[in-house]
């Protein structure tokens, strides 16, 4: 198998330029589009409640989670300017729209290829935007949980921070890590079916070793360190700093992790560019 993927594909070399990758998808940024609508569309097509279900489904999520936390486990927020329940299931909410805007990417991300087997065989397409689609839905529900947020922090707070301003920049390693694990696991899921088992059990882990539900300063040295090795404990961290407490990111964390995801991404797209041209062998 891995003969068969070198041996059709060309040097990974000059698809780790990201200009290169830049230029790429803003050629296709017509049709990027148009699939980023499609999959919004797509998703609500034929029910009754269409896209209420975008603001329901993150409400109902958010009880859960606050009920289980708070009241039973008794969680605390140190950052938090009160005790009272409606701040907590903010903190809460907050953590959890960035997890699922990761979560909605790397989930869905063995299947984008082996679901459509046209676009790889009768077809001459950019699969590499596919990925891009997955990613501009999660960011279009992310934006709707987000204005849930900055509504409900209205009503709580009396207040929108000013740091919210900021939200695009802290946004920016989210984007990166999504997409470059997108990307690499849509490759993946062609040659290694059951590589969605994996990614399913390694999401699990992940949602509990990201601080969505408990402070980071709750874990105890050392396996705090080891919790801050994961790049969603600090752009959660951020998320919440930015959204929700009126700070202004941990700037050094920030630029670290800007750089790490962007390699990440550039790798991720290396990875799928050389590796496409096998791709009609497997399917």
């Amino acid at each position: 198998m891995a003969t068969r993927i070198t041996a059709r594909s060309g040097s990974v070399i000059k698809n780790l330029n990201p200009s290169a990758l830049a230029q790429n998808l803003w050629r296709q940024r017509i049709l990027t589009r148009q699939l980023i609508q499609r999959e919004i569309e797509g998703r609500y097509k034929g029910l009754f409640l269409g896209l209420i279900w975008s603001f329901v489904n993150p409400l109902v999520l958010l009880l859960i989670y606050t009920f289980v936390f708070r009241i039973v486990f008794r969680a605390r927020w140190p950052n938090a300017k009160t005790d009272n329940l409606s701040e907590f299931a903010l903190v809460i909410f907050c953590g959890l729209i960035a997890f699922q805007i990761f979560s909605e990417c790397v989930s869905r991300a063995p299947g984008i290829i082996i679901n459509v087997p046209n676009y790889v065989k009768k077809v001459v397409f950019p699969l590499e935007i596919l990925p891009l689609s997955i990613l501009g839905s999660a960011l279009f529900h992310g934006s709707i949980s987000l204005s849930i947020l900055l509504v409900a922090n209205l009503l709580v707070s009396g207040t929108i921070q000013w740091t919210i301003a900021l939200l695009p920049l802290v946004i920016i390693p989210l984007v990166f890590l999504s997409l470059g694990l997108t990307w690499f696991l849509s490759s993946l899921g062609v040659f290694v079916r059951d590589i969605n088992y994996m990614v399913t059990l390694a999401l699990q882990v992940m949602f509990y070793v990201t601080p969505v539900f408990y402070p980071l300063e709750a874990i105890p040295e050392p396996f705090r360190t080891i919790i801050r090795l994961n790049p969603l404990a600090s752009i959660v961290d951020n998320f919440r700093r930015v959204i929700l407490w009126g700070q202004t990111p941990h700037w050094s964390e920030l630029a670290i992790w800007t750089a790490v995801t962007g390699s990440m991404m550039v790798l991720g797209y290396a990875w799928f560019m050389k590796t496409k041209k096998g791709f009609a062998d497997v399917i």
